[in-house]
């Protein structure tokens, strides 16, 4: 039973199980950090503690750890953060094992499997009718010959962890049958074929990359935020955002709203969407259901998503009208700074239009403060490790 006011224990230590910290941290919220590997979190002085955990890999001996932890540390009602797709998805899998310990913010297996493997999201999309790319699911390389396609096109997993953690890469670009034929021949030794996507590519490349980031509970929308990603590492299909901007443009939160309530979500989720300037239409990319890379940047714009979820379960009032500030700049220096850099010497933006983004209210990933340095600074000396373990 808990003998102090319940707190958040949070799974991974980058910079958004930081974003994570932060948010709770500045209202007395107490706060675990566990990794099972060399985090940037774990020098700051937002958490209470840090514990080395198990790694995920070895998902009996993970839960047996969580589980002991509460009894040791007395986390009893802790709400639990997970930051990758891979920790939902044990979050999800043990969900009634691990309420008997903790408040686990994730729904079960049976809604997150519909967003963890991306053909069965797709599926949903076009039964409730929402846009998406044109994709296609070939069952062997003979019946790539047979789809209606038309060029350039990706191969891309469908579930992401399967085939990025193996290739540091979320898609493969393929500008005519041959390289089709290739590239479909090298993914398919890396996952199983039944996993293997295949898309039209969008254009426009992160110039035209939306997200509604949200807080959906009851089939309602009850905090978001909209943000413009216009720039990620590497541009074409990043590994992650490097640059985002809030922008309001309804029709995204209309489509996030459908997509969340015909999955029966609960917390929080990154609804992803292309624009397509060929038809006019945003197009669903896929759905994230944890904290993202630029949560961060909803704190700034006035709505605080870790926090709003955190008192939706210790059974508070949540306390929001809907809106956030527009124009706030969101910035992961360590990895935008190199992206401007290409863009510039290839000629594809001018460096006036950078020096432009970079004007109004900022918030940068990690946090700089002159309280807690240390994650800043850390980032960038750990970067060796970082791009050896994720490629960026």
């Amino acid at each position: 039973m808990p003998n102090r006011l319940s707190g958040a224990l949070v799974i991974g230590g980058d910079f958004q199980g930081l974003g994570t910290l932060l948010s709770l941290s500045k209202r007395g919220i107490p706060t675990y950090l566990i990794d099972s590997e060399l985090s940037i979190g774990r020098f700051s002085r937002q958490k209470d503690k840090f514990l080395r955990c198990p790694d995920l890999k070895n998902e009996n001996t993970f839960l047996n750890f969580l589980k002991k932890l509460a009894h040791e540390e007395n986390l009893w009602g802790w709400v639990v953060f997970a930051n990758d797709d891979e920790t939902i998805r044990f979050l999800s899998q043990h969900k009634e094992e691990l309420e008997k310990f903790y408040k686990i913010p994730v729904p079960d297996w049976s809604i997150i499997n519909n967003i963890y493997n991306k053909i069965l999201t797709y599926q949903l999309a076009r039964e409730i009718d929402v846009a998406t790319p044109r994709t296609f699911y070939p069952k062997n390389i003979g019946s790539l010959s047979q789809l209606n396609l038309e060029f350039p096109v990706i191969i891309k997993p469908a579930i992401r962890d399967h085939f990025y953690k193996k290739t540091k890469v979320k898609a493969v670009k393929a500008l005519n049958m041959e390289q089709l034929l290739k590239g479909y021949q090298r993914v398919c030794t890396i996952i199983d074929p039944s996993e293997v996507v295949i898309q039209e590519l969008i254009p426009g490349k992160a110039s035209n990359l939306y997200s509604l980031g949200a807080f959906f509970k009851d089939g309602k929308m009850l905090a978001k935020v909209i943000a413009k990603r216009s720039r990620q590492h590497p541009m074409e299909f990043g590994h992650a955002t490097t640059y985002a901007e809030t922008v309001n443009i309804p029709i995204l939160e209309d489509l996030g709203t459908k997509l969340l309530k015909a999955l029966n979500y609960y917390g929080l989720a990154e609804v992803e969407f292309m624009y397509d300037p060929r038809d006019g239409q945003y197009k669903f990319i896929e759905v994230n259901g944890r904290v993202w890379g630029w949560h961060t940047l909803a704190g700034a714009a006035g709505v605080d998503l870790p926090y709003l979820l955190y008192r939706d379960l210790m059974g508070k009032k949540i306390s929001t009208n809907g809106s956030f500030t527009e124009g706030v700049k969101w910035i992961r220096p360590i990895t935008d700074i190199p992206t401007a850099f290409l863009e510039l010497v290839r000629g594809r933006m001018r460096l006036r239009d950078y020096f432009s983004s970079l004007k109004g209210k900022k918030e940068f990933a990690p946090n700089l403060s002159l309280h807690d340095p240390l994650p800043f600074l850390m980032e960038f000396i750990l970067l060796p490790y970082l791009w050896k373990k994720r490629g960026f």
